[in-house]
C-alpha cells in the first residue's frame, strides 16, 4: 500500500521509498526512510497536498510523491 491510501489518523511504517533520484533523496532528507512511523493528519479539500506527523514534526507533501513511497498500516 502507498501512503497516498491511508486515511485521516491512520499510522504506517515506511518500508520502500521509491522515485527517480532527485525526488527519492528529498524525500529521504526530509526524514522519510525505511522504518520511519508516520500518521496521516490532514488531507487538504481536494486531496491534496497531505500532512503528515513523522520524527516529531509536521511535514506537508504533495499526493504524488505520497504514491511512491510505500507503507504498511500499524497501530501505534
Amino acid at each position: 500500500m502507498t501512503l497516498s491510501e491511508l486515511s485521516i489518523g491512520a499510522n504506517g511504517r515506511v518500508l520502500e521509498v521509491g522515485g527517480e533520484k532527485v525526488l527519492r533523496r528529498r524525500l529521504l532528507e526530509m526524514g522519510i526512510t525505511p522504518g520511519t512511523a508516520i500518521t496521516i493528519k490532514k488531507i487538504a479539500p481536494l486531496g491534496d497536498p497531505i500532512e503528515l506527523l513523522l520524527r516529531g514534526y509536521v511535514l506537508t507533501i504533495r499526493l504524488e510523491d505520497a504514491e511512491k513511497i510505500t507503507v504498511e498500516e500499524v497501530e501505534l
